[in-house]
């Protein structure tokens, strides 16, 4: 048998220009060889600049097992399918297939495209014709496409006219069940992943494939979750619960003709209509807040409580209602409408199911409500994943978990069998010690100083100047970003870009392509960001990235880890975003820049050394002249080698 070092070497010898030899990628494809053969789980700390999806990938293809391979984005998620698999199919020439496989929702429900008929226009308010013209659009698309997935389009829909040609797991009654099912696209999807060796899909999918217990994905040996610092998030949002008051809206439009003719079919459907208010009413004042279990009369929520119990009534007279009406049209031919009903029943079960999950919540999970005071969401998230994981998942396949910032604790957190696991970190191939400098601004004041912002602004003009700016400004805060944005524009000029600008994707297209720009930024570019040369040479971070104090999930974990809770809660996924942010920066191995924290913390608290510990290898100073003239060599010298002055040594005191 072909080893997975020779085999990889085959595959990128392959590659354009002959590849190159990469220890730790080799290190990786036999762990994850070792893994398929002797059954057994696989965290890797692969970082940047590994090539992490080739070693796991030519192992997994080379073997014989069934795989889905779990991606947190849909640029990898394309990548893997589109370039990376392929490569390695070829190289090998193994007779092996790859397939992609998302959510029912991505996909155009032909049922609903037929029932819509020749209309082109909807009732909706805002934009006459704007909405319906997308929908005749969207439907002409759909009676002509062979895959229907909607990522095929030239546009991106409005979500209600996108809704008007789709359906969910939550109301799809089945194939079999649907006057359409022979022909319908999500199925031919799902089919074409049960023939595939290799399927490919997003994580949130296989945490509602978890959830599911086991029936949303094709069987399958082995799961390969990339980015894998991602999976005890999305985990906790799919095994739980998610009730927006728009649901109840929903329902009662798609109920509304059904019940046309029945006597108290209005009076009903007006009532699940108007509870979408009452339950935004109730839930509204209490965003960002847990509620009380058991929500009965005599607790603090008891008036959510009561919300709950009037919609499970009203939803269970809908119920009876369309089942009345199944029965009135025994015998009739009319496929469109028992499709409609068969919808409802669904989304009103399902909407049913999940209210009394909420109702019935045990000291194991958390109730508490999301989104803002128009539009609040009611969520039941478990407190520790752990458990069903190592129950409904690492019982029945073999996982691979692999990230560059693999958190600490992931066995535990994860509910991987410690006895049946190894951890491995391959390191990284590029020469951060050469290349780039980690800055901790300590001259700068204490956060919690009125003086404090203004001089966080100055900090971040000196060093945009110095970098010409090539900078990537991350923010904790919506509110912090936009205060330096404000203050910074009118003083730079050099063009400042702000995360909203522009789309995400059209703002860092912009962003690569102007390199005297700067882009300010919150969390959600932290991660998946991928600049690679001069245009990004400064990364900064305006605070330690601690969770907020008062996120409901993380303070029922809190309370359950009692004097541990900083150590297990708060630093670890502190420590783990530190390093997201700081990995914008050197993402091949010619890159050379700064990553500049401005949080003075990071060199002086007693956990600092934790968090450091995250970050890459850089070397480390506290000198702002230093870093100045090092990002001015770089913004004047492209062919800078590497680090000079004091700092070249070593790391400062106090660090």
């Amino acid at each position: 048998m072909t080893s997975a070092a020779d085999t990889l070497a085959r595959v990128t010898a392959a590659l354009p220009g002959g590849g190159e030899e990469r220890p730790g990628q080799v290190r990786m494809a036999e762990a994850v060889e070792t893994a398929i053969v002797e059954r057994r789980h696989l965290v890797v700390q692969a970082g940047t600049g590994t090539g992490k999806s080739l070693a796991y990938l030519v192992p997994t293809l080379a073997s014989e097992a069934r795989v889905v391979v779990a991606t947190a984005t849909k640029a990898l998620q394309d990548q893997l399918a589109g370039k990376d698999a392929p490569l390695v199919v070829e190289a090998l020439g193994v007779p092996a297939s790859v397939a992609v496989l998302k959510g029912r929702g991505n996909y155009a429900c032909l049922q609903k495209v037929a029932e819509l008929g020749g209309r082109a226009e909807l009732p909706l308010e805002d934009g006459p014709g704007r909405i319906g013209a997308q929908v005749a659009r969207l439907a002409a698309w759909a009676r002509r496409t062979e895959v229907g997935d909607r990522d095929e389009l030239d546009f991106a829909p409005d979500p209600r006219a996108w809704a008007a040609v789709s359906t969910t797991a939550r109301d799809c009654p089945g194939a079999f069940r649907c006057p359409s099912g022979h022909r319908c696209l999500a199925e031919a999807a799902r089919q074409r992943a049960a023939d595939a060796d290799v399927v490919v899909v997003n994580t949130h999918l296989y945490g509602a494939h978890v959830a599911s217990g086991g029936v949303v994905l094709p069987p399958h040996d082995v799961v390969v979750f990339d980015e894998a610092h991602e999976v005890e998030e999305v985990m906790t949002a799919s095994l739980g619960v998610e009730i927006a008051p728009g649901r109840f809206g929903a329902l009662a439009a798609s109920a509304r003709g059904l019940l046309a003719g029945r006597p108290a079919g209005a009076e009903v459907v007006a009532d699940v209509a108007t509870t979408a208010e009452v339950v935004t009413a109730a839930l509204g004042p209490r965003v960002g807040r847990r509620l009380a279990r058991g929500n009965g009369p005599g607790a603090e929520d008891g008036d959510v409580g009561h919300v709950l119990e009037l919609a499970r009534g009203r939803l269970g007279r809908l119920v009876d209602e369309l089942r009345g009406a199944e029965r009135d049209a025994a015998g009739q031919a009319d496929a469109e409408a028992t499709a409609r009903r068969d919808r409802a029943l669904l989304a009103a079960g399902h909407l049913l199911d999940d209210l009394d999950r909420v109702v019935s919540a045990g000291d194991d999970e958390v109730p508490w409500v999301d989104g803002t005071a128009a539009s609040p969401v009611l969520r039941l998230s478990p407190i520790d994943v752990a458990p069903v994981l190592a129950e409904r998942l690492f019982n029945h396949v073999t996982a691979v978990l692999t990230s560059a910032t693999v958190p600490v604790g992931t066995i535990a957190r994860l509910g991987l069998p410690p006895d049946a696991t190894d951890e491995l970190d391959v390191g990284s191939p590029f020469d951060y010690r050469d290349h780039a400098l980690l800055y901790v601004a300590t001259s700068l004041p204490d956060r919690r100083r009125p003086e404090a912002e203004p001089a966080i602004h100055d900090e971040l003009e000196t060093l945009i100047r110095a970098a010409g700016g090539r900078t990537l400004a991350l923010f904790t805060s919506w509110r912090a970003m936009t205060a330096a944005v404000e203050a910074l524009r009118p003083r730079l000029e050099l063009p400042v870009l702000a995360q909203p600008d522009l789309p995400k994707a059209a703002l860092v297209e912009r962003f690569r392509a102007e390199e005297a720009a700067s882009l300010f930024a919150t969390l959600g570019f932290w991660q998946g960001v991928d600049v690679p040369g001069r245009t990004l040479s400064l990364v900064t971070i305006d605070r330690i990235p601690f969770p907020r104090p008062d996120d409901p999930v993380l303070e029922a974990r809190r309370e359950r880890a009692g004097p541990r809770a900083f150590a297990e809660v708060d630093l670890p996924r502190a420590g783990t975003l530190l390093a997201q942010g700081a990995g914008r920066l050197v993402r091949t191995a010619d890159d050379r820049g700064v990553v500049a924290v401005l949080d003075r913390r990071l060199a002086t608290a007693s956990y600092r050394r934790v968090l450091l510990a995250r970050v890459p290898p850089m070397r480390r100073t506290t000198d702002r002249a230093e870093v100045c003239a090092f990002l001015s060599g770089l913004s004047g010298l492209s062919g800078l080698s590497g680090l000079s002055g004091p700092a070249a040594g070593g790391d400062r005191p106090g660090q």
